[in-house]
């Protein structure tokens, strides 16, 4: 039993032997997966899901069955990463790790045709199978790459957010304050006025409210040129987290080449 959980943990786990790459399984799980989200997306037109409704069904089951077994071994080989701890807590600890949630929202939302038969409610559940998208997150080593570089530069991200929260209630109390008589459908609040400045500041712009006075005008160019260089701040924080990021595959390819 002990040598069949560690060859169920070596097939399941790509960090169980990242020299060798993604396991025959895994390759396998990667497959279901984007079968499921391609089936999940065809789905939801009716031309195509109402005259194959059992095969669509008789499909979201057995990805919810494949899924269910690959979430149960994952639950009970990862205690090969016990360590001296007690089996119990190993795997309680995994149960509750954000993927291995978002693996068990997966399962339950692709079985729920065992349990219910209420069309509406399957309607809403199949789009909650999207989320196995994210189980791509452990498969990937220049997303988690990524997402280290980005964790790495948390301060300045958060640094950006708080100056973009400033900008965007500024846009918002000086339109209110300049708008609010002439137009107080969209600027008689500062939760209305919101709107227009979270759209204004993104730079995307839809037309649907704008201000008319001289002063919003001004006041509304200086929101406008603002959310310009706000903009670009992330956009250059997450480009240089990136850039890091590959230039450690890079150099971790490059390390391991002569050797191999």
């Amino acid at each position: 039993m002990v040598a069949l959980r560690k060859q169920v943990y070596q097939q399941l786990f790509a960090r169980a032997d990242a020299t060798h790459g993604l396991t025959l399984f895994n390759k396998a799980i990667i497959i279901v997966i984007l079968a499921a989200v391609g089936v999940t997306i065809i789905a939801t037109e009716p031309a195509m899901f109402q005259p194959h409704r059992e095969f669509f069904i008789g499909l979201e089951m057995l990805f919810g069955v494949i899924f269910g077994v690959e979430y149960l071994g994952r639950v009970w080989s990862i205690v090969e990463e016990a360590d001296g701890q007690p089996a119990w807590k190993v795997r309680l600890h995994f149960v509750f790790t954000p993927l291995a949630l978002i693996d068990l929202v997966v399962v339950v939302a692709s079985l729920m045709p065992f349990f219910f038969s209420d069309v509406a409610l399957l309607r809403v559940v199949r789009l909650i199978r999207l989320a196995a998208l994210a189980k791509f997150g452990r498969f990937s080593t220049a997303l988690r790459e990524l997402v280290r570089a980005l964790l790495a530069r948390r301060y300045e991200l958060l640094v950006t957010m708080a100056l973009a929260a400033c900008l965007l209630l500024f846009g918002a109390s000086s339109l209110y304050w300049a708008e609010r008589h002439v137009q107080p459908e969209a600027f008689g609040s500062i939760p209305r006025a919101l709107w227009w400045a979270i759209i204004t500041l993104t730079t995307v712009g839809y037309g649907d409210v704008s201000p008319i006075t001289p002063l919003g005008k001004l006041l509304a160019s200086v929101v406008a040129l603002g959310g310009i260089g706000l903009v670009a701040m992330p956009t250059g924080i997450m480009a240089s987290a990136f850039s890091d990021a590959m230039q450690r595959q890079r150099d971790a390819a490059n390390k391991d080449g002569p050797d191999a």
